[in-house]
């Protein structure tokens, strides 16, 4: 059986007036994520990481802006779903994650657990298999003056038998 390993990134400003969502969670902040969809980051790095240890593109190779089937706000959640079902449409099964938030503020410990239970729901698996961190970068770069929030994610995938 072959297995893949793959690489994701994003990162978005912060806006007033939008929701803050991070791995599928609401997060009590005063700003949130400017984005076509939620603007879920780490959802994004998790999607691109996916699609890349397949070899299948990018998020925006798969979930173009004009598309229909991808209207404004929609869940990065539901984006995630559907990148698993091209992942096994492809012949690939998920065999983990593991994602890091990097933010100033708001501190993430506490939603930590709700993050990785989001995720492995949306990927159809256990939350043993999803790891999330948070870090900061020290008030520096646009994250650390609170300008934005970035992740990364790495993703393994396994051939479906």
């Amino acid at each position: 059986m072959s297995t893949r390993f793959g690489i994701g990134y994003d990162a978005h400003q912060l806006t007033t007036g939008a929701p803050l969502v991070l791995a599928g969670v609401a997060v009590d902040h005063d700003s949130g994520l400017a984005g076509h969809s939620d603007g879920d980051v780490a959802t994004h790095a998790i999607i691109d990481a996916l699609l890349g240890a397949a070899a299948l593109g990018d998020i925006g190779t798969h979930f173009k802006e004009d598309d229909p089937s991808v209207p404004d706000g929609i869940s990065s959640l539901v984006l995630l779903g559907r990148t698993v079902a091209l992942l096994a449409a492809a012949g690939w099964m998920v065999v983990n994650v593991d994602a890091t938030i990097i933010a100033q503020r708001p501190r993430l410990v506490e939603q930590i657990t709700a993050m990785r239970r989001a995720i492995a729901g949306a990927m159809g698996t256990v939350t043993e298999n999803v790891n999330i961190k948070a870090t900061t970068e020290d008030r520096m770069g646009y994250t650390g003056t609170g300008q934005g929030i970035s992740a990364m994610a790495v993703a393994s995938l396994t051939e479906l038998l």
